[in-house]
């Protein structure tokens, strides 16, 4: 449960983010170029939504081979994915285009992905974003009883065999966003009145959740078993290996940016109070990857630029490969740490080795 008492120290005796913010300013300034999105963003979005939706009617209007229509929703799945880190991530953050409509109409592609806006702006830009890997605060290391992100984490006997069985685990995402996640979340969330801006109106808020819900299923699920000649537990599993797909993508990107051995994982004093500032503590608690693969930078959204992304959430990710230069040349005058892995395959195996690492039996101390 989130704390109120929770608290950053203000004053930045290093003036760490001062010159770091000034310097990003400058960039933006002097290259006379705007902080959110541009043509290339929108290119990303025709690119994810077509390889998204595009197989969606291909398979409802063509007659194919089952193999061929396996082949197209993976294709969906990834195309979900895309959208998911593309436009739905910069829309939620406000970074995509520098008009509100756009933003919020950008943002809302997460109802054809399964998800509700309003939840995911409280468990990601407020609770993720603020409590960054604290334990029992950020939300995306709370993943049950059954997988134990940190040492803060209570230790079962099961946990020695997580880095066998976590990546069976982490295809679930997206679907349980679709069944049960947004319901759970929203009940809680709304009774902590918890809101990013202005807190909903309970009817507005439940109303929408259950209507669009009604919608995703009609859509995906009602629509595909009236129209296609196929019986329906065969359209329930091209509907489950869709969300596989993309809800394995997005778990693995977002577990190579957090939960690592490299990411502190701080907890508070027990007035609240935490040792860093808000921006050394985004730096300390993050990961980047592949900083020189243009593919996983396009295709992720940025997202392997975790570092950046959250000591600057409000700039879109398209500009993540420049200012990452000012971020890491600053973190390093400030002798402060800058956590990245070469490699997307140097990160992964570091993660899988990190939950072995908290998967081995706690030694009591004496």
């Amino acid at each position: 449960m989130i704390k109120p008492s929770i608290k950053f120290p203000r004053k930045d005796s290093i003036n760490f983010f001062k010159t770091l913010n000034s310097r990003v300013n400058n960039y933006f300034k002097e290259n006379n170029i705007k902080r959110t999105g541009n043509w290339k963003i929108w290119i990303k979005t025709i690119v994810m939504f077509c390889l998204f939706l595009v197989p969606y009617f291909v398979i409802l209007a063509i007659s194919m081979p089952g193999w061929s229509q396996l082949l197209l929703v993976l294709i969906m799945g990834v195309g979900m994915a895309g959208v998911g880190m593309n436009v739905m991530h910069d829309g939620n953050h406000g970074s995509y285009s520098k008009i509100k409509w756009v933003n919020k109409l950008m943002g809302s592609s997460i109802y054809i992905l399964a998800g509700n806006v309003y939840n995911w702006k409280v468990q990601h830009n407020v609770l993720h974003h603020t409590y960054t890997n604290i334990h029992g605060h950020d939300e995306d290391l709370d993943a049950g009883r059954i997988l134990r992100f940190t040492k803060h984490a209570k230790w079962k006997w099961f946990h020695r065999f997580q880095h066998y069985y976590s990546i069976l685990l982490y295809g679930l995402l997206t679907i349980n966003w679709a069944i049960t996640t947004d319901f759970v979340q929203m009940k809680r969330y709304m009774k902590r009145k918890l809101a990013h801006g202005k807190l909903p109106n309970p009817f507005v808020n439940w109303s929408t959740l259950i209507l669009t819900k009604a919608i995703y299923m009609f859509i995906w699920i009602a629509i595909p078993i009236l129209v296609m000649k196929l019986v329906w537990w065969k359209i329930l599993i091209g509907f489950f290996l869709m969300h596989y797909t993309a809800g394995l993508i997005l778990s693995v990107i977002f577990q190579l940016a957090h939960v690592m051995d490299e990411a502190d994982m701080p907890l508070p004093e027990q007035d609240g109070t935490l040792k860093n500032t808000w921006a050394i503590h985004q730096l300390m608690t993050t990961v980047n990857f592949s900083p020189k693969n243009k593919f996983v930078r396009w295709f992720t959204g940025g997202l392997n630029y975790q570092v950046e992304h959250h000591i600057f959430p409000n700039i879109s990710h398209i500009h993540y490969s420049k200012i990452a230069k000012i971020v890491k040349k600053t973190a390093k005058e400030f002798n402060l740490p800058y956590n990245e892995f070469e490699s997307t395959r140097k990160a992964i195996i570091a993660h899988f080795n990190y939950l072995k690492l908290m998967g081995a039996k706690p030694i009591l101390k004496v």
